[in-house]
């Protein structure tokens, strides 16, 4: 999962870096390269607690500026979350052969790891890849 931010230069020492796809993520840097290491701390940072409180988490759509690829962690979890949709964590759980509490971990951005095991069994209940070798 990848957002583009756009860079603008403020003063010679201050970079602004914001996502078009995401308003309320805004940052700087005191270098180029450093306002695109702050973006993808911003973003996942933005994304793990929109996903945490339940908000809606836009799909990328500007391709212009600078790709941000998202933690593997946090797009993981909001990539599963939507593959569930409106089927219940414990009917999931059930289907996959895992407590809920294991599946409710894999939907935390912060505690997710799931093993390859996992991730068979996830792609089987879903009939989708979740990892594309």
């Amino acid at each position: 999962m990848t957002y583009n931010c756009i860079i603008t230069e403020q003063d010679e020492k201050t970079y602004i870096a914001q996502f078009p796809d995401m308003p309320n993520v805004l940052t700087y840097g005191h270098t180029q390269a450093h306002a695109l290491e702050m973006a993808k701390e911003a973003l996942d940072g933005v994304l793990a607690s929109h996903f945490d409180n339940g908000y809606s988490i836009p799909e990328p759509k500007y391709t212009g500026g600078y790709p941000i690829e998202v933690s593997p962690k946090v797009a993981f979890a909001i990539e599963l979350r939507k593959a569930r949709a409106n089927r219940s964590q414990k009917d999931v759980a059930a289907a996959a052969g895992m407590t809920y509490q294991q599946y409710q971990r894999l939907e935390n951005p912060r505690k997710t790891n799931p093993t390859l095991e996992t991730l068979y069994r996830l792609q089987k209940v879903f009939n989708r890849p979740f990892l594309a070798l």
